[in-house]
Protein backbone atom coordinates (compact mmCIF):
# COMPACT_ATOMS: atom_id res chain seq x y z
CA UNK A 1 0.00 0.00 0.00
CA UNK A 2 2.79 2.13 0.34
CA UNK A 3 4.87 1.53 -2.73
CA UNK A 4 3.47 4.33 -4.84
CA UNK A 5 2.57 7.58 -3.02
CA UNK A 6 4.95 9.90 -4.40
CA UNK A 7 2.65 11.99 -5.63
CA UNK A 8 0.82 12.12 -2.16
CA UNK A 9 3.79 13.71 -0.28
CA UNK A 10 2.26 17.32 0.24
CA UNK A 11 -0.89 15.90 1.75
CA UNK A 12 1.37 13.66 4.21
CA UNK A 13 3.51 16.79 4.84
CA UNK A 14 0.33 18.44 6.17
CA UNK A 15 -1.00 16.01 8.42
CA UNK A 16 2.06 15.46 10.20
CA UNK A 17 1.16 18.79 12.26
CA UNK A 18 -1.69 15.76 13.33
CA UNK A 19 0.57 13.06 14.09
CA UNK A 20 3.67 14.39 14.79
CA UNK A 21 2.50 17.67 16.59
CA UNK A 22 6.72 18.90 17.80
CA UNK A 23 9.35 20.31 15.95
CA UNK A 24 13.03 19.91 16.66
CA UNK A 25 11.86 17.19 18.98
CA UNK A 26 10.12 18.31 21.90
CA UNK A 27 10.22 22.13 21.96
CA UNK A 28 7.98 23.92 19.28
CA UNK A 29 4.88 22.88 17.68
CA UNK A 30 5.10 21.90 14.03
CA UNK A 31 4.31 24.93 11.69
CA UNK A 32 3.94 23.89 7.56
CA UNK A 33 6.64 26.40 6.57
CA UNK A 34 8.97 25.12 8.77
CA UNK A 35 11.90 23.13 6.36
CA UNK A 36 11.28 19.26 7.13
CA UNK A 37 14.49 17.21 7.23
CA UNK A 38 14.44 13.37 7.33
CA UNK A 39 17.55 11.37 8.48
CA UNK A 40 18.56 8.26 7.64
CA UNK A 41 21.43 6.42 9.31
CA UNK A 42 22.88 3.47 7.10
CA UNK A 43 24.27 0.50 7.08
CA UNK A 44 23.40 -0.81 11.06
CA UNK A 45 24.51 -4.16 11.10
CA UNK A 46 27.29 -3.93 8.39
CA UNK A 47 30.17 -3.97 11.88
CA UNK A 48 30.07 -3.51 15.55
CA UNK A 49 31.44 -0.08 14.96
CA UNK A 50 28.44 1.17 12.99
CA UNK A 51 26.36 0.02 15.29
CA UNK A 52 28.15 1.34 18.46
CA UNK A 53 28.30 4.80 16.22
CA UNK A 54 24.73 4.75 15.32
CA UNK A 55 23.51 4.05 19.06
CA UNK A 56 25.30 7.29 20.30
CA UNK A 57 23.18 9.13 17.41
CA UNK A 58 19.99 7.11 18.84
CA UNK A 59 21.19 8.50 22.15
CA UNK A 60 21.09 11.79 21.48
CA UNK A 61 17.29 11.86 21.11
CA UNK A 62 17.00 12.83 17.15
CA UNK A 63 14.75 11.56 15.59
CA UNK A 64 16.41 8.84 13.12
CA UNK A 65 15.33 6.68 10.68
CA UNK A 66 18.00 3.49 10.14
CA UNK A 67 18.74 0.96 7.75
CA UNK A 68 19.50 -2.63 8.40
CA UNK A 69 21.85 -4.42 6.81
CA UNK A 70 20.52 -8.32 7.57
CA UNK A 71 23.10 -9.77 5.08
CA UNK A 72 25.82 -8.57 7.13
CA UNK A 73 27.70 -10.25 10.19
CA UNK A 74 26.42 -7.84 12.75
CA UNK A 75 23.02 -7.19 12.18
CA UNK A 76 21.83 -9.09 15.17
CA UNK A 77 24.08 -6.90 17.39
CA UNK A 78 21.98 -4.20 15.69
CA UNK A 79 18.76 -5.53 16.39
CA UNK A 80 19.02 -6.24 20.15
CA UNK A 81 20.24 -2.47 19.92
CA UNK A 82 17.37 -1.21 17.99
CA UNK A 83 14.56 -3.30 20.51
CA UNK A 84 15.79 -1.05 23.10
CA UNK A 85 14.86 2.08 21.06
CA UNK A 86 11.06 1.60 19.63
CA UNK A 87 11.05 5.19 19.18
CA UNK A 88 13.43 4.87 15.95
CA UNK A 89 12.11 4.09 12.31
CA UNK A 90 13.87 0.78 10.86
CA UNK A 91 14.41 -0.44 7.47
CA UNK A 92 15.77 -2.78 5.11
CA UNK A 93 19.15 -2.14 3.77
CA UNK A 94 18.56 -4.65 0.92
CA UNK A 95 21.75 -5.80 0.17
CA UNK A 96 23.23 -6.85 -2.99
CA UNK A 97 26.75 -6.24 -3.04
CA UNK A 98 29.76 -6.79 -0.10
CA UNK A 99 32.19 -3.68 -1.69
CA UNK A 100 35.11 -4.55 1.22
CA UNK A 101 38.39 -5.57 0.23
CA UNK A 102 38.87 -8.63 2.40
CA UNK A 103 35.84 -7.77 4.81
CA UNK A 104 32.98 -10.08 2.44
CA UNK A 105 29.52 -11.50 3.21
CA UNK A 106 27.12 -13.18 1.27
CA UNK A 107 23.49 -14.05 0.31
CA UNK A 108 21.14 -14.97 3.60
CA UNK A 109 19.44 -17.39 0.54
CA UNK A 110 22.92 -19.57 0.72
CA UNK A 111 25.00 -19.45 -2.24
CA UNK A 112 23.82 -22.37 -3.87
CA UNK A 113 20.03 -21.07 -4.15
CA UNK A 114 21.45 -18.07 -5.89
CA UNK A 115 24.42 -18.93 -7.81
CA UNK A 116 24.48 -15.69 -10.26
CA UNK A 117 24.31 -13.39 -7.14
CA UNK A 118 28.08 -14.75 -5.87
CA UNK A 119 31.19 -14.67 -6.96
CA UNK A 120 33.68 -17.62 -7.06
CA UNK A 121 33.88 -17.67 -3.09
CA UNK A 122 30.39 -17.24 -2.67
CA UNK A 123 30.10 -13.79 -1.56
CA UNK A 124 28.30 -10.87 -3.33
CA UNK A 125 29.37 -9.04 -5.72
CA UNK A 126 31.78 -5.76 -5.05
CA UNK A 127 30.50 -3.14 -7.39
CA UNK A 128 26.88 -2.65 -9.16
CA UNK A 129 28.96 -2.94 -12.68
CA UNK A 130 29.97 -6.88 -11.29
CA UNK A 131 26.63 -7.69 -10.43
CA UNK A 132 25.30 -6.60 -13.62
CA UNK A 133 28.06 -8.06 -16.14
CA UNK A 134 27.37 -11.55 -13.71
CA UNK A 135 23.91 -11.28 -15.60
CA UNK A 136 22.20 -12.16 -12.26
CA UNK A 137 18.83 -14.10 -12.99
CA UNK A 138 15.57 -12.38 -11.29
CA UNK A 139 14.01 -15.13 -9.92
CA UNK A 140 17.09 -15.31 -7.65
CA UNK A 141 17.09 -11.84 -6.83
CA UNK A 142 13.52 -12.33 -5.96
CA UNK A 143 14.26 -15.48 -3.67
CA UNK A 144 17.31 -13.12 -2.21
CA UNK A 145 15.08 -10.06 -1.14
CA UNK A 146 12.66 -12.10 0.02
CA UNK A 147 15.34 -13.94 2.43
CA UNK A 148 16.62 -10.51 3.76
CA UNK A 149 12.71 -9.35 4.27
CA UNK A 150 11.72 -12.40 5.79
CA UNK A 151 14.55 -12.57 8.21
CA UNK A 152 14.01 -8.61 9.28
CA UNK A 153 10.27 -9.15 9.96
CA UNK A 154 10.70 -12.44 12.12
CA UNK A 155 13.41 -10.15 13.75
CA UNK A 156 11.42 -9.12 16.14
CA UNK A 157 11.56 -5.40 14.65
CA UNK A 158 8.69 -2.93 13.58
CA UNK A 159 10.11 -2.94 10.16
CA UNK A 160 8.72 0.30 8.03
CA UNK A 161 10.35 0.72 4.69
CA UNK A 162 12.59 -0.58 2.29
CA UNK A 163 16.16 1.14 0.96
CA UNK A 164 18.73 -0.28 -1.56
CA UNK A 165 22.24 -0.29 -0.08
CA UNK A 166 24.58 1.04 -3.58
CA UNK A 167 20.92 1.99 -5.23
CA UNK A 168 21.78 -1.84 -6.71
CA UNK A 169 18.30 -3.43 -6.31
CA UNK A 170 16.51 -0.60 -8.07
CA UNK A 171 19.99 0.05 -10.60
CA UNK A 172 17.63 -1.50 -13.45
CA UNK A 173 13.96 -1.25 -14.70
CA UNK A 174 13.25 -4.54 -14.12
CA UNK A 175 14.93 -4.70 -10.60
CA UNK A 176 13.00 -1.65 -9.52
CA UNK A 177 10.10 -3.15 -10.48
CA UNK A 178 11.18 -5.98 -8.62
CA UNK A 179 11.52 -4.70 -5.56
CA UNK A 180 8.65 -2.07 -5.83
CA UNK A 181 6.73 -5.22 -5.90
CA UNK A 182 8.53 -6.70 -2.99
CA UNK A 183 7.91 -3.90 -0.76
CA UNK A 184 3.95 -3.74 -1.91
CA UNK A 185 3.30 -6.93 -0.95
CA UNK A 186 4.93 -6.99 2.27
CA UNK A 187 3.19 -3.53 3.12
CA UNK A 188 6.43 -1.83 3.24
CA UNK A 189 7.48 1.97 1.93
CA UNK A 190 10.56 2.35 -0.59
CA UNK A 191 11.97 5.24 0.85
CA UNK A 192 12.17 7.39 -1.55
CA UNK A 193 8.72 7.09 -2.47
CA UNK A 194 8.29 9.56 0.55
CA UNK A 195 11.10 12.53 0.27
CA UNK A 196 12.57 12.41 -3.20
CA UNK A 197 14.95 15.53 -2.51
CA UNK A 198 17.88 13.11 -1.48
CA UNK A 199 20.82 15.04 -0.42
CA UNK A 200 24.27 13.22 0.00
CA UNK A 201 24.92 15.78 1.95
CA UNK A 202 28.24 15.33 3.99
CA UNK A 203 29.31 11.85 2.14
CA UNK A 204 32.02 13.46 -0.27
CA UNK A 205 33.19 16.99 1.51
CA UNK A 206 36.98 16.17 3.28
CA UNK A 207 36.41 14.61 6.84
CA UNK A 208 37.64 18.12 8.44
CA UNK A 209 34.90 20.03 6.73
CA UNK A 210 31.88 17.35 7.37
CA UNK A 211 30.58 19.45 10.00
CA UNK A 212 30.88 23.00 8.87
CA UNK A 213 29.28 21.96 5.69
CA UNK A 214 26.56 20.10 7.41
CA UNK A 215 25.43 23.42 9.70
CA UNK A 216 25.64 24.95 6.28
CA UNK A 217 22.94 22.83 5.02
CA UNK A 218 20.80 23.34 8.01
CA UNK A 219 21.05 26.93 7.63
CA UNK A 220 19.95 27.09 4.10
CA UNK A 221 17.08 24.98 4.00
CA UNK A 222 14.53 26.69 2.71
CA UNK A 223 10.91 27.46 4.48
CA UNK A 224 8.70 24.00 3.51
CA UNK A 225 11.43 22.34 1.98
CA UNK A 226 11.64 18.91 2.43
CA UNK A 227 14.71 17.11 2.66
CA UNK A 228 16.56 13.50 3.17
CA UNK A 229 19.58 13.03 4.98
CA UNK A 230 21.67 9.87 4.48
CA UNK A 231 24.50 9.42 7.10
CA UNK A 232 26.98 7.18 7.30
CA UNK A 233 28.86 6.90 11.05
CA UNK A 234 31.16 4.48 12.47
CA UNK A 235 33.95 4.66 14.89
CA UNK A 236 37.07 5.00 13.46
CA UNK A 237 38.91 2.30 14.91
CA UNK A 238 42.03 -0.20 13.77
CA UNK A 239 39.86 -2.48 12.35
CA UNK A 240 37.56 0.27 10.83
CA UNK A 241 40.51 1.92 9.63
CA UNK A 242 41.79 -0.83 7.35
CA UNK A 243 38.86 -1.16 5.49
CA UNK A 244 38.85 -0.37 1.78
CA UNK A 245 35.94 0.01 -0.59
CA UNK A 246 36.45 -1.33 -3.82
CA UNK A 247 34.26 1.07 -5.44
CA UNK A 248 35.03 3.69 -7.58
CA UNK A 249 33.52 6.27 -5.54
CA UNK A 250 35.04 4.48 -2.23
CA UNK A 251 36.04 7.42 -0.37
CA UNK A 252 39.98 7.23 1.48
CA UNK A 253 40.06 7.44 4.72
CA UNK A 254 36.74 6.09 4.74
CA UNK A 255 36.61 4.99 8.69
CA UNK A 256 37.80 9.20 9.52
CA UNK A 257 35.08 10.22 7.12
CA UNK A 258 32.47 7.72 9.14
CA UNK A 259 33.48 9.60 12.37
CA UNK A 260 33.82 12.87 11.10
CA UNK A 261 29.95 12.41 10.28
CA UNK A 262 29.15 10.92 13.91
CA UNK A 263 30.65 13.90 15.50
CA UNK A 264 28.61 16.28 13.24
CA UNK A 265 25.76 14.57 14.13
CA UNK A 266 26.12 14.48 17.68
CA UNK A 267 27.36 18.16 17.99
CA UNK A 268 25.85 20.85 19.97
CA UNK A 269 26.31 22.94 17.25
CA UNK A 270 23.97 21.06 14.83
CA UNK A 271 21.56 20.28 17.23
CA UNK A 272 21.20 23.76 18.09
CA UNK A 273 21.08 24.91 14.62
CA UNK A 274 17.68 22.54 13.71
CA UNK A 275 16.11 24.41 16.88
CA UNK A 276 17.74 28.08 15.68
CA UNK A 277 16.68 27.07 11.73
CA UNK A 278 12.99 25.93 13.40
CA UNK A 279 13.69 22.33 11.14
CA UNK A 280 11.39 19.87 11.95
CA UNK A 281 13.34 16.44 12.25
CA UNK A 282 10.81 13.53 11.37
CA UNK A 283 10.84 9.70 10.58
CA UNK A 284 9.76 7.56 7.84
CA UNK A 285 7.44 6.02 10.52
CA UNK A 286 5.54 9.73 10.52
CA UNK A 287 5.19 10.09 7.15
CA UNK A 288 3.76 6.56 7.14
CA UNK A 289 1.22 7.09 9.76
CA UNK A 290 0.63 10.41 8.18
CA UNK A 291 -0.66 8.10 5.06
CA UNK A 292 -2.47 6.07 6.89
CA UNK A 293 -5.12 8.48 8.22
CA UNK A 294 -5.64 9.59 5.16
Amino acid sequence: MFAKISKRVIPVLILLAGIFPFSNYGSEPVKNENPILLIRVDDLGMSHSVNMAAKQVIETGLPVSTSVMFACPWYQKAVALLKKHPQVSVGIHLTLNSEWKYYKWGPVAGRSTVPTLVDEEGHFFGTTDLFLRNDPDIDEVEVELRAQIERALNSGLQIDYVDYHMGTAISTPELHSLTERLAKEYELAMSMDFIEAYDSGIYAVPYEEKKDSLLSLIANLRPGEKKLLVAHVAYDTPEKSVLVDINPMGLQDMSKHRQAELDALISSKFHNALRENNVDVITYRDLIDAEKLE
